[in-house]
């Protein structure tokens, strides 16, 4: 049986929310690595576009069991098992989940869904789907939520977001959850850190 993944979603909703600065509840703090790209001009892109020039390096979790690559530079954060890459409106979460079946369309629909819908504000699906990424099969929920309320103005971010439930016998699954603000063109982005992850 898998967990549920109401503690994910909400973790999702609340790093996203909170911007470049990282200000979630991690048990970790933030960590930077060094970045050698230069900052995009200020209004240049919609609100969370990743550069074009943005630099990707490899990364595994503690205990490894797969690879992923994930934008340099951004703040780290650790919310219980899984880790989370934050910049501006932008976050890529990584987590490792115990499954002994592989995930469907339907299984992701009954049971992910609903406790993601709980944990977020302004919860609307796109759609459930199968896809394939250089690793194999994943599934695909895309859907769109709010921040969490900025600290500082208390306003909200509408995020689009793209969850990918990668699974493996006797390895589980490994979630990535991909989020920026609404009308970001990140479609590129999310390719090159979706089809980076391997399988350890």
């Amino acid at each position: 049986m898998r967990r549920p993944f109401a503690a994910a979603a909400a973790g999702l909703v609340l790093v996203a929310g909170a911007g470049a600065a990282a200000c979630s509840s991690s048990t970790s703090p933030p960590q930077h690595a060094p970045s050698s790209t230069a900052p995009a001009p200020a209004d240049s892109n919609p609100p969370g576009d990743i550069p074009d020039t943005q630099v990707y390096v490899p990364w595994s979790p503690p205990g490894g069991g797969f690879t992923v690559k994930v934008p340099e530079g951004w703040a780290r954060t650790t919310q219980g098992p899984a880790t989370v890459f934050t910049d501006k409106f932008n976050t890529v979460r990584v987590e490792r989940v115990h499954a002994t079946t592989a995930p469907t369309v339907n299984s992701v629909r009954a049971k992910d869904i609903p406790a993601i819908r709980a944990a977020s504000t302004h919860f609307s699906l796109v759609k459930v789907v199968d896809v394939q990424r250089r690793a194999g099969r994943a599934v695909l929920a895309e859907y769109r939520v709010d921040s969490a309320p900025n600290q500082v103005t208390g306003k909200r971010v509408g995020l689009d977001v793209q969850r990918y439930v990668f699974y493996k016998p006797h390895k589980g699954e490994a979630v990535l959850t991909l989020s920026g603000g609404v009308g970001a063109d990140n479609v590129d982005p999310w390719r090159t850190v979706t089809d980076s992850f391997r399988w350890s």
